[in-house]
Formats: structure tokens, C-alpha cells, sequence
């Protein structure tokens, strides 16, 4: 099982892109009505404002080109027909499944353009088959990751996903979700948007997109006036302050003393999982808690449709396929096999 991951983000672009990407991964670039979509390394590479909307739906643009990109780059690794399983925010979920059954389900024609990452590359057309879809709420995708992925979580826990967008929480037995607790709530742009305003105080941010500032955040550091500026200490301001302000006075109103009777773990998945402040924060305010960053948390959530998907498949791994798309990340999991589907 392996996941490959891009950027959420898109941008329309009917210009000539040659020979400047080192595979399909990072030189995605397909058609949609005619028009031409470079899609997330590409569009951060490329783009001049890349973005996408926060918890976009499926009838909408940026989610169906998201998901085109996904099919696309799952078809490279392995073309056969797949039982796809993904997913939404709990908060977002009941309203989004059957629109997105009846958008990913079936047979998908795409045509990309390869000549970001080869010399000559002519516009091909794809054709890939779903054969089934499942939809299901996002933090169930990261319980069965835990409990039958790499992890094998046993016992009680509590799972608090940290997205871009959206945060879920919830407490899980060994009988599955307890829905009393699932908590949706602002993910992590609501600290970006913070810092954002920050260092605009002092600095002129140009035309950055919030998407594109997040990858400033990540590192650390952005560059402004051709200059280098650190930004770890406003990062962790953010944090500390998103934490405090939304994250704990939300979990202590939805998880109750009875809740951590026999639980004594609490795992941390996704983008927000990734940053040490953040992390410590958790530990801190729940110091009677093991706390514990789950391992690949970008991937985590997709690993567990990928799981499910396997499970669905009756173990067949070629027709099994997980796809989380996020407001940061884009990821496809599946069992590749070498294939010559595109050239």
C-alpha cells in the first residue's frame, strides 16, 4: 500500500508548459470544457494565484478537478477498476455523500497534457472505471487506519484530526465511534489567517494566496522585499493561540469525565499533527493522556479508505483505492503495479 500526495490547489491555464516537472506527480495538467487546469505542484510551481474553497462540495469546480487529479494520477500507478472509498469532515458529510457517489462513480474520461514532464508529450486521453464507491465520514477513515494499519491501536482512544479546513474529533471504543463526542470545528487556516494579519502589519504580502502562504507557514519562513524572514515565533503564537481560544474550551464541552474513565490515549493525525508547538499544547492540556502523533499523518486518513476499500474488494489489492481530498492535501492510496497506462 502506498500514498501519493499533491497540494489541493488549481488554477486554469491554457499556455504551453514544457518539460519543466520530473513526473505526472508533480506535472499535472489536464482539460476540463476545453479549458486547461494545472493542478497542485504544478499550480504552486506555475500558477500566479493557485487556490481552493474551504470544504468545497462536489458539484463544485475545485472539488471535481481535485478528484479528476486523483483518478488520474491512481490510473497511472495501477489501471484497473477500482472500489473507491473517501470521505468528508463529519460536519459536511451527510450532505455531500450521495452527490458524491453519483460524481465519482462509474466511468471517468480524461484528457491531460504530459508535456510538463516529457520533451515530446502529445495530449492523451485516459479512460478509468469506478466500479463501486463508499462514502464515509473522514475521522472513521483515520479509527480503521489506526486499528488495522501499521499502528494496531487496541483499546479506547481519542482521535482529534487536524486539517486545513476542519478539525475532527472524537472518542472511539473498541465498538467503533461514539457520536456524542465527534466535534467538527475551524481547522488550521484559523491560525494562518492570524499570522497572516500579523506580519501584514510590518510587511507587504503581495497578491499570496492563503494556500500559498501556507506553504510559508510549513517552512517557517517567507520571503518579503527579497528578504528572508523567520516566522517560527509568530507561527507559534498562532498556534498557541488557536489551540486556546478554539480547540480546548470546544473538546472539554464535548467529551465529558465519563469519557476519559477507561481511555488513557490520544492520537493527533493530519497537517496540524505536524507542528511540535501545536503537539505540545495537546500534551500539555492533557497531560493524564498518552498523546501521540500517529505515523504518516498527511497520509493517515487515507490509508484508511484504502483499508476499507480492500475490505470492500474482498482483499483483491488492484481494485482497492482510497482518496482523501483535503483542503491542503490531495492524497490517493492504492497498490500499484507496474503499468505502461501512461505514457
Amino acid at each position: 500500500m502506498e500514498s501519493y500526495l499533491f497540494p489541493s490547489i488549481i488554477e486554469s491555464n491554457n499556455y504551453e508548459i514544457r518539460n519543466v516537472a520530473s513526473d505526472l506527480l508533480h506535472g499535472l495538467k489536464f482539460y476540463e470544457d476545453d479549458l486547461g487546469y494545472i493542478i497542485g505542484y504544478l499550480a504552486l510551481s506555475e500558477g500566479i494565484a493557485p487556490g481552493k474553497a474551504i470544504n468545497s462540495f462536489p458539484d463544485d469546480l475545485d472539488y471535481k478537478l481535485l478528484a479528476k487529479a486523483a483518478l488520474l494520477l491512481s490510473y497511472a500507478k495501477n489501471d484497473s477498476p477500482k472500489n473507491l472509498v473517501t470521505g468528508f469532515p463529519y460536519s459536511i458529510y451527510h450532505v455531500n455523500k450521495s452527490k458524491a457517489e453519483d460524481l465519482l462513480n462509474g466511468t471517468h474520461q480524461i484528457t491531460f497534457d504530459p508535456a510538463p514532464f516529457e520533451k515530446a508529450g502529445l495530449t492523451q486521453m485516459i479512460t478509468t472505471k469506478v466500479s463501486s464507491v463508499e462514502v464515509i465520514p473522514e475521522i472513521e477513515a483515520c479509527a480503521i487506519a489506526a486499528r488495522k494499519g501499521d499502528l494496531k491501536k487496541e483499546g479506547n482512544f481519542f482521535m482529534v484530526s487536524i486539517g486545513y479546513g476542519t478539525l475532527e474529533a472524537c472518542l472511539i471504543t473498541d465498538k467503533g465511534l461514539v457520536y456524542r463526542t465527534i466535534t467538527s470545528l475551524v481547522g488550521l487556516n484559523y491560525a494562518i489567517n492570524i499570522a497572516i494579519k500579523e506580519i501584514s502589519k510590518s510587511f507587504y504580502l503581495g497578491l499570496r494566496t492563503e494556500h500559498q502562504f501556507d506553504v510559508a507557514f510549513k517552512e517557517g519562513k517567507i520571503i518579503l522585499n527579497r528578504q528572508e524572514l523567520d516566522i517560527t515565533q509568530i507561527r507559534k503564537r498562532c498556534l498557541q493561540r488557536y489551540f486556546t481560544d478554539v480547540i480546548s474550551p470546544y473538546l472539554k464541552n464535548a467529551w465529558k469525565d465519563d469519557d476519559f474513565k477507561n481511555t488513557k490515549s490520544l492520537l493527533l493525525t493530519g497537517g496540524g499533527s505536524l507542528y511540535g508547538d501545536l503537539v505540545d499544547c495537546f500534551k500539555k492540556d492533557f497531560d493524564f493522556l498518552n498523546v501521540q502523533v500517529v505515523p504518516n499523518p498527511l497520509t493517515f486518513a487515507s490509508e484508511g479508505y484504502c483499508i476499507r476499500s480492500l475490505d470492500n474488494s474482498n482483499g483483491d489489492k488492484d481494485a482497492a483505492l482510497g482518496m482523501d481530498i483535503g483542503n491542503s492535501t490531495t492524497v490517493v492510496t492504492l497498490f500499484p503495479k507496474k503499468t505502461d497506462a501512461v505514457n
